[in-house]
């Protein structure tokens, strides 16, 4: 303790640590120099901050102080006692700006800072960083937060404007010399150097309990200085930068408002029972507004001036994307300008990134889609995105690496991309990512089809390809929008055989995701694409993937048989049996659910008999597809031992194997197969049997991750294991099917529910049905 300086967290701090250094109680110290215990007491805990000198001597005659250390003790007690304050504001005082009356909200945050402000006096001055993108009010916060704790800090509350977003933002070494001449440093005694000045300030600060308010900070290098070091004063730090560099800050996130606080801050600044007369449009006033303070604050500031203009109005003219920006004003409010500061800091490359990301399909994108728009590496694109998302341009997933505007942002994003890029260089932008796009989607589909067997080449970039199937289905998942967007823009440049390709490479990848609506989009294009070719056998193709589509994934079985219908005669017309077989397929099972089984049935056959002589692979996949159907629709109309005897020569069919395939995909026929005989062997009560089935089915489906197959599966387990009377187990079987069918939006998901209402408690109730519809290939 030698050096005579003032006790880091003031007179108390440095007296007990004098005391506990010489061995002494509170009881022995305070007999000794001749107070109370519980002036003592009060003492050490700052509850008296500034004892007079009297008092600091006997403590110091007790404690056998040398010099050095009794100079410290009589600095720190002089510190904390109370100094004259003038009855006008001296030049040098920062005084707080107003609070909003108004302020709504933020109600986690502040009892996070008031925590700061209520815990025991440490080694370490707390800092609070509220940082965040432009609109977010983080000034607003914190200056209700500062007058919210000002009872906390008897010593004084300053705030100073950093000017962060300036061109020359605020010099450390000034705005020092001002805080020291607020603090009642005399302009005399104020250091030239920086570094002395921000020791000086400490000193002053670590013997005070004060809240600084040092708002719209730069960066890291201009705050260091002047940050209290040690004591219980509490530095509250605003920001449009992470400040990710400064060390043992305590972070304060300030999340967008949820619609109800919207509406409330709204109803604050235009009254309540305005509100309540357009409750709705309130509602869709803040939507609009994106849920950022500062929006929804002009909105209700235009509002104010016009006590007579109705809600709807201003929700009318938000509505419109071009013009919302616009009317995002009031007075010296402007959302515009509020996102302009922030793009004028940026550098050339970084605003060339912001303005192109806005061009991406979906809700959000990867580095890899904003290098290719921006025409940067994948490098500078991923250092460019971390720095946007640092300064609240932009905002990251938490799981994955991809970023997504602000609405209001992305409107500004896309007002500069008209104001700063050159229309040509847009348009190659655009047709640049589209061909990127399309070409990564065909090589990532291609690692779930059939007819390759092999890992597909053709990446546009290799290195950062996707690899196996996981990585092929979870970039295609993440990048659904993107590539949909790419195939969309090709058809419209007349790419018609990019068109076409891509999709042809989608399409056994489809059979794995059939829960996706946008197939039918898809194969849509890729009919169009092909009409525009002049390729019959193309279009023939294409439309039935789109029957299947209409089927499978938006469940449309008019538009499902009308389509079939169409493949069926293009295909007659260019002879091709293989195609009429698949159309026949669609065709039969459109009908089959549109309630004409008995036509369907003779499709299929139909159907069967186009395959049964083409002994190509592909003719042999496709039989094996038409009988396991066949097979159900027999079973459905009360011939489950024909169906079953169908179902047996498919698995033979399994077994012997198919020249040509792979055995992953004949391993996955074979589950489908062995699905269906559990079906049959449900209907005929041969529980035990199709419980087997459909084990093996199920894991099958799983290790093949396909959800729109396994849960059917599962399903049926569910119902064959309660006829076993192993109810638990049925239960997590039917909950878990029940749960993951509503998510894929599948026809059976009311099935499930009813079934696991169905399921009897230990009391007994209505048991379950003895089978349940199988999954249909077509």
């Amino acid at each position: 303790m030698s050096g005579g300086g003032s006790a880091p967290g003031g007179f108390g701090e440095l007296l007990r640590g004098l005391r506990v250094r010489a061995g002494h109680t509170q009881e022995r110290l305070a007999h000794a120099a001749g107070v109370s215990v519980r002036t003592l007491v009060d003492l050490e805990r700052g509850r008296t901050r500034g004892p007079q000198r009297r008092t600091v001597q006997a403590l110091a005659r007790a404690l056998a102080l040398d010099t050095a250390d009794r100079g410290g003790l009589e600095r720190a007690a002089a510190f904390g006692r109370p100094r004259s304050r003038p009855a006008t504001l001296p030049p040098g005082t920062l005084p707080l700006p107003r609070d909003l009356s108004d302020f709504t909200a933020r109600t986690q945050a502040l009892a996070r800072l008031r925590a700061l402000a209520e815990r025991p006096g440490g080694d370490s001055a707390p800092v609070a960083v509220v940082a965040g993108q432009p609109g977010l009010g983080k000034t607003a916060f914190a200056v209700h937060a500062a007058h919210s704790l000002a009872p906390h800090y008897p010593d004084g509350q300053f705030a100073v404007d950093l000017r962060g977003m300036d061109e020359r933002p605020a010099d450390p070494r000034e705005v020092l010399a001002r805080l020291l001449r607020a603090l009642g440093v005399s302009e005399r005694a104020v250091p030239h150097d920086t570094q002395d000045r921000t020791g000086l300030l400490r000193s002053v600060t670590a013997v005070r309990r004060l809240l600084l308010l040092l708002d719209n900070a730069a960066d890291e290098d201009q705050l260091r200085p002047l940050l209290p070091g040690r004591g219980n004063s509490l530095t509250v730090v605003t920001s449009r930068h992470a400040l990710a560099g400064l060390e043992c800050a305590h972070r304060v996130d300030l999340a967008l408002l949820h619609r109800e606080e919207s509406v409330e801050l709204i109803s604050r600044i235009i009254g309540a029972q305005r509100v309540a007369r357009e409750a709705e449009a309130a509602r869709d006033l803040a939507d609009l507004c994106g849920h950022l303070p500062l929006a929804v604050r002009i909105a209700g500031q235009r509002l104010a001036i016009r006590p007579q203009e109705r809600l709807g109005k201003l929700v009318a003219q938000l509505a419109r994307e071009e013009s919302r920006l616009d009317a995002l004003r009031a007075g010296s409010l402007e959302m515009r300008a509020a996102f302009a500061l922030s793009y004028r800091r940026l550098t050339p490359t970084a605003r060339t990134l912001l303005r192109r990301a806005a061009l991406a399909a979906g809700p959000d994108f990867s580095p890899e889609t904003a290098a290719v728009l921006a025409g940067v590496t994948l490098r500078r694109a991923r250092l460019c995105v971390e720095d946007l998302a640092d300064r609240g341009l932009l905002q990251p997933h938490p799981e994955t690496e991809r970023y997504r505007f602000h609405d209001l942002l992305k409107l500004f994003a896309t007002e500069q991309l008209a104001a700063d890029d050159d229309p040509t260089a847009l348009a190659g932008a655009r047709d640049r990512t589209a061909r990127w796009m399309l070409t990564r989607a065909a090589a990532a589909a291609l690692h779930f089809d059939a007819d390759h067997g092999r890992t597909p080449d053709g990446d546009p970039d290799p290195v950062t390809a996707p690899t196996g199937l996981e990585g092929a289905r979870a970039w295609l998942e993440a990048e659904r929008a993107q590539w949909l967007w790419a195939l969309h823009h090709a058809r419209a440049a007349g790419w018609h055989r990019e068109v076409v390709d891509t999709a042809e490479a989608m399409h056994w990848f489809s059979d794995r995701t059939q829960h996706w609506e946008q197939w039918v989009e898809v194969f849509r294009l890729s009919v169009a694409a092909a009409r525009a070719l002049g390729s019959r056998a193309d279009e023939t193709v294409h439309l039935n993937y789109l029957a299947w589509a209409y089927n499978m994934c938006t469940y449309d079985h008019h538009a499902a048989l009308e389509t079939a219908d169409e493949a069926l005669t293009a295909a007659r017309e260019g002879g091709d049996r293989l195609q009429m077989g698949w159309a026949l397929g669609y065709g039969a099972g459109a009908l089959k659910r549109l309630g004409r089984t008995g036509e369907a049935i003779a499709w299929l056959r139909d159907s069967a008999a186009c395959h049964r002589d083409n002994t190509t692979p592909q003719g042999r996949l496709a039989e094996l597809t038409t009988l396991n159907t066949l097979g159900v629709y027999l079973r459905e109309t009360g011939h489950a031992g024909h169906a079953l005897a169908i179902h047996r020569s498919s698995e033979a069919i399994c077994r012997a194997g198919i020249a040509g395939q792979s055995p992953d995909l004949i391993a996955v026929y074979h589950a489908a197969t062995l699905y269906h005989l559990g079906g049959d062997l449900a209907v005929l009560a041969r529980w035990s049997e199709a419980e087997a089935h459909l084990r093996r089915a199920l894991s099958c489906f799983e290790a093949a991750d396909m959800p729109a197959w396994s849960e059917p599966a599962r399903l049926d387990l569910g119902i064959a294991l309660h006829h076993l009377g192993r109810d638990e187990e049925a239960r997590t079987a039917l909950a878990t099917a029940h749960r993951t069918l509503t998510e894929l939006n599948h026809p059976r998901h009311a099935e499930a529910a009813a079934l696991v209402e169905g399921l009897p408690d230990a009391t007994g109730r209505p048991g379950l049905p003895a089978g349940s519809p199988a999954e249909e290939a077509f």
